[in-house]
């Protein structure tokens, strides 16, 4: 209780902005994951090559050399800038934006993998009737794929957002301070190693184990009768 009530400021701030990075990194992940998932299936094979090479790339690549190559290779090496320079708060607001970007962009090719299965769900039929009807290939997708895919794969795409909030612990290698960073900064502070590591596992948990009985719930509410 000591500890708690000693960090307990940091504490709320390290698990909002985990809260946060999970947040931003989701949504980007869920709109590049279905233009993949899209293009997966598209009749035009550089499309659908464009997005294997990508799903084969960054699912067999380590989320921690991304992250580094965001902070090392687009910021410090080419100069890429995603906050605003004269903000005093500059280095902060980069880092995270691009501990978001490589989180984005690791997911997403879990994301479209997840939402290529529940396209595959949906009977050909279905698609076809589409077509006869005179909507194009992004129509069909858009308005009779895409609704009964992601019914299908609401469970996958829970496990997906809820091992991205574990992924985050990642953005502390380019000093973003979230929940791990904090973590260590009390175990080299504190000689209690075990009631610091109880504390973000419970912290982990009470933000992972509501998704998963949201989730669990969500699909079974939009569950598609076969």
């Amino acid at each position: 209780m000591d500890l708690l009530s000693k960090y307990s400021d940091q504490l709320i701030d390290a698990f909002w902005t985990t809260v946060q990075l999970t947040a931003f990194s989701a949504i980007g992940a869920l709109i590049l994951g279905t233009i993949l998932a899209a293009m997966r299936v598209s009749p035009i094979p550089v499309a659908r090559g464009v997005g294997t090479a990508y799903v084969t790339i960054f699912r067999n690549t380590p989320l921690t050399l991304i992250i580094i190559f965001c902070s090392f290779g687009l910021f410090q090496t080419m100069g890429v800038k995603l906050a605003p320079e004269q903000s005093p708060t500059f280095f902060t607001q980069n880092n995270f934006r691009l501990a978001v970007l490589g989180l984005s962009i690791y997911t997403a090719a879990f994301v479209c993998e997840s939402i290529r299965s529940g396209i595959n769900t949906v009977h050909v039929g279905q698609a076809e009737a589409g077509r006869s009807l005179g909507l194009t290939f992004s129509q069909n997708l858009r308005l009779i794929v895409l609704p009964q895919a992601f019914r299908a794969v609401t469970a996958p795409l829970g496990s997906v957002l809820i091992a991205l909030t574990k992924n985050t612990t990642i953005a502390s290698v380019i000093g973003v301070a979230e929940a791990s960073l904090l973590m260590k900064e009390m175990i080299e502070n504190e000689a209690a190693i075990f009631v610091v590591g109880g504390i973000f596992a419970l912290g982990f948990v009470v933000l992972t184990l509501p998704m998963g009985l949201l989730f669990g719930y969500l699909s079974k509410r939009f569950e598609v009768a076969r």
